[in-house]
């Protein structure tokens, strides 16, 4: 799992779980960062003895600072992120710097540090964490005032910065996270979900019942973010992988991962739209076309095979059958007379086989091919 992005998803949920996580639950997602705290403490502490020790800055406190923040990276790789967090802390020292001798230190003369320095950072292009950094440096400038003998603050802090960064990236090389492990985990955990809310629409499709593809369309709806977080992982492990030659066995394995993202996301959109269409249809009392269920629960099992490929990085020959066989029922089981929504639940499910037939490898010339049940 993405330690940023899966740590913005396990807090964007904690309100809700807080009081449900037992202690071996807490010790045990301590346990599966165990990796994240080491990179934390080595980091911090070679870039806090480089900047002091060998450099003899006095007040180094901003080189472990910027050592935690690559490691914490969010959404995008921690090479930007190191761009970024220099570029800024350059921008809001040069501007700090300027202004301190003109106007010299004080509550009034902070505050338009301040401001000025983030007015310069937007008029440059900066967002996000440069942006943020710009206006933190000038704002640290001002507020902590040398030490007699401690150097020029401006370059110290530049150096800082970029002694901490080094640090962090080098700390992400040396001690990698596992990732196809972590990229696999979050896949594996939305290709379940979907295929658990195929499982309920097909019972609300056998039973005329809407409430199965209710929960299935309120279990799709969720898994939004979920994709949102993964692709944030696969930027991330997809950078560790290439740099980390401790990783660079898992390339292979870590790209088709990555590659099936895309489809992925299409499928779970797909598949809420099925949900929807489903429980339309029989909010309206329509009668579900004979061997519709059984298409749905076909595809289910076929996302639950192509989860298992994609597992072991087989051939994709057993998911592929699988799902071209789901659609064939679907389309197969229309009737002579279509509403709207009957065409449109037929239409979703050959539509999600063919975004994972796609992440299968498959052409689309291949689909065309293999998806035409005219005859």
């Amino acid at each position: 799992m993405s330690e940023r992005g899966g740590f913005a998803a396990f807090s964007r949920r904690l309100p809700d779980v807080r009081s449900q996580l037992s202690m071996h639950d807490r010790l045990m997602l301590v346990r599966r960062r165990w990796r994240f705290l080491v990179r934390l403490a080595v980091s911090t502490a070679v870039a806090y003895f480089i900047a002091t020790v060998l450099l003899g800055h006095s007040q180094a406190f901003f080189a472990p600072i910027a050592a935690v923040l690559v490691i914490n990276a969010g959404a995008g790789p921690r090479s930007r992120t190191l761009y970024e967090l220099i570029f800024g802390v350059v921008v809001g020292v040069l501007v700090g710097e300027l202004l301190i001798l003109a106007i010299g230190r004080g509550p009034w003369q902070l505050a338009l540090i301040g401001v000025l320095a983030a007015g310069v950072g937007l008029f440059l292009g900066l967002k996000g964490l440069a942006l943020n950094q710009a206006a933190n440096s000038a704002v640290l400038l001002a507020a902590v005032v040398p030490l007699s003998g401690a150097g020029n603050p401006a370059v110290t802090r530049v150096l800082d910065a970029l002694i901490g960064g080094l640090c962090g990236l080098a700390a992400m090389i040396l001690l990698p996270r596992n990732t196809v492990r972590d990229i696999g985990v979050e896949v594996q955990d939305v290709l379940k979900q979907v295929s658990a809310a195929l499982d309920d629409v097909a019972e609300a499709l056998a039973t005329g019942e809407p409430d199965g593809a209710e929960r299935a369309l309120e279990r799709t709806r969720e898994l939004q973010p979920a994709v949102e977080t993964l692709r944030s992982t696969a930027e991330n492990v997809s950078e560790i992988a290439r740099m980390s030659p401790m990783r660079w066995t898992q390339r292979g394995h870590v790209n088709l991962y990555v590659g099936t993202i895309a489809h992925i996301d299409n499928a779970v959109r797909d598949a809420r739209v099925l949900a929807r269409r489903s429980s339309a249809m029989l909010r309206h009392r329509e009668v579900a076309p004979a061997g519709m269920a059984d298409a749905v629960r076909s595809l289910a099992r076929a996302v639950g095979i192509f989860a298992d490929d994609l597992a072991v990085q087989a051939d994709f020959e057993a998911a592929q059958g699988a799902l071209i066989e789901a659609a064939r029922i679907a389309v197969r089981s229309l009737p002579a007379s279509l509403t709207l929504n009957t065409a449109a639940v037929s239409a979703q499910v050959r539509s999600l086989s063919a975004d994972l037939l796609l992440a299968s490898g498959m052409t689309r010339d291949d689909l065309d091919e293999h998806l035409d049940f005219d005859d």
